[in-house]
């Protein structure tokens, strides 16, 4: 017998604005660094930009009628900071066509009886931020000016949404953004292609500022919002389920372990449990690591946060290492392995170097958060490219039997980990409503349920659109 999933549950897909919305410099929307870091030259975005990408700012009714032809009862989408306060800061103008557009989005959501979920960061800061005092450099100044951001879409959007999500996956904007400087702002010392940046501490300061952040625009809903919303408050963290890689060496367990605390205690720990960083990471990174004043853990203790949102794509096995870790190191000192000491593969191979299906690891990853944390799991992002999608014509990649597959593998074990071991998960949006900007990998790999033509922008479902109503429904 299939394992079920609750009734009430919650599901549907999520984008995010600079993936989809086009429309950059449009209806008095400011650059954000991922306009910046697009258009450098030589690119490090394969050569893509956001200017257009699906066009969504004028396609937005089209792809609303996408989430209702696919049976969705909820969407998750992020709101542009720039499109907002074009030069982001809390004395700065707001730009009410921006505040019209997202107006329309949600009413056009609710007209279809979709629930909006919305995510307030979802990477994309005000380059004016950014070159005003450094952006998440600067954790006083970017924690005041995010929390002012928050309180204006709390003000003209809270009537409508009751589901709000602070930050999308603070560890890559962090990591990938100021240590490997793979994304925007683009900062590395490691980086033959960046000019700016110390890899040794900048993703630790961002990630601190990410966390004060998210703490101050929580406090400011409960205190100010929630008593007349009633809405729920979150964050999206992302991390992947480490197994050891040798599971007869206590070595590589705790290998295992240290690395789900680097990627995901470093954000939980203070969020959910109000400690301090796990102590694996202060043990490696030492004064590297801000230090949480009394104010801010006052701070962290107001912050009452709902649910636990979980980006969750693949698994890997960890192995430790004998030396001592370099400056730059962001893992834990170990490595991390598709396949484990007997060449077991970790999953099947997806369209993508980095992802292998590991459903049977999902539940675990599931299981270990829920009893860790202790907060209502929403799975805000699960999904994959299939192999060999990014060459495949439209014909071909509507057919898309290894993301089916994978979609009602890891849906088992979302079941397998409420009815078996106890979790409450209370929904799941399918990464992504359609192909689009895969950040630094361009419009290469397809994780869309919807076929995206980039040369004419026309939307065709896939297989796979259909499939999850019937899915889900045929569980509850």
């Amino acid at each position: 017998m299939a394992p079920s999933l609750p009734r009430g549950f919650e599901w549907g897909f999520a984008t995010a604005a600079y993936q989809i919305e086009g429309g950059f410099d449009q209806e008095g929307r400011g650059p954000s660094i991922w306009d910046t870091f697009t258009h450098l030259e030589p690119s490090r975005t394969k050569g893509a930009n956001g200017d257009i990408a699906c066009d969504h700012f004028h396609r937005y009714e089209e792809d609303l009628d996408l989430l209702k032809k696919y049976g969705a009862n909820a969407y998750r989408f992020s709101i542009s900071w720039s499109r907002i306060i074009p030069l982001g800061g809390r004395d700065d103008p707001i730009n009410e066509k921006g505040i019209a557009f997202y107006n329309k989005l949600i009413d056009g959501l609710l007209d279809r009886g979709i629930t909006p979920w919305v995510t307030l960061y979802h990477w994309d800061l005000p380059q004016a931020l950014h070159d005003r005092y450094g952006g998440w450099l600067n954790v006083h100044e970017s924690q005041k000016d995010f929390e002012r951001y928050a309180r204006i879409c709390y003000e003209r959007f809270g009537d409508r949404v009751k589901n709000w999500i602070t930050f999308n996956e603070p560890w890559i904007m962090a990591i990938f953004g100021y240590a490997t400087g793979g994304n925007a702002p683009g900062r590395s010392s490691t980086s033959d292609q960046a000019t700016e940046g110390d890899s040794t501490t900048e993703p630790w300061i961002v990630g601190h500022a990410q966390i004060l952040s998210h703490a101050r625009a929580v406090v400011a809903y409960n205190k100010d919002f929630r008593p007349h919303q009633k809405g729920k408050i979150g964050i999206s963290l992302n991390g992947d389920f480490y197994e050891p890689w040798d599971s007869q060496d206590p070595r590589d367990a705790e290998a295992a372990e240290r690395r789900m605390q680097f990627h995901i205690g470093w954000f939980a720990n203070p969020i959910f449990l109000k400690k301090d960083y796990p102590e694996c990471m202060r043990a490696q990174l030492g004064q590297r690591l801000p230090a949480f004043t009394e104010a801010d853990f006052k701070l962290l203790n107001e912050a009452d946060t709902d649910f636990y949102g979980m980006n969750y794509y693949t698994s890997q096995f960890a192995r430790h290492r004998d030396e001592p870790p370099s400056d730059t190191d962001y893992v834990g000192n170990v490595d991390e392995l598709h396949s484990n000491k007997q060449g077991q593969s970790v999953g099947e191979e997806s369209g993508i170097h980095w992802l292998r299906s590991c459903p049977g690891m999902f539940r675990k990853h599931l299981t270990r958060i829920y009893r860790l944390y202790g907060k209502p799991i929403y799975i805000t992002e699960n999904g994959c490219p299939c192999p060999g999608e990014e060459k495949m014509t439209r014909e071909q990649s509507v057919n898309d039997a290894y993301r089916q597959r994978y979609f009602q593998d890891h849906l088992d074990a979302v079941g397998k980990s409420i009815t078996e071991d106890g979790s409450v998960i209370s929904g799941y949006f399918a990464w992504s409503l359609m192909d689009n900007l895969e950040w630094s990998d361009g419009y290469g790999p397809r994780f869309g349920v919807t076929f995206t033509d980039y040369k004419t922008l026309a939307r065709t479902p896939k297989q796979s659109a259909l499939l999850l109503n019937n899915f889900i429904t045929s569980r509850q």
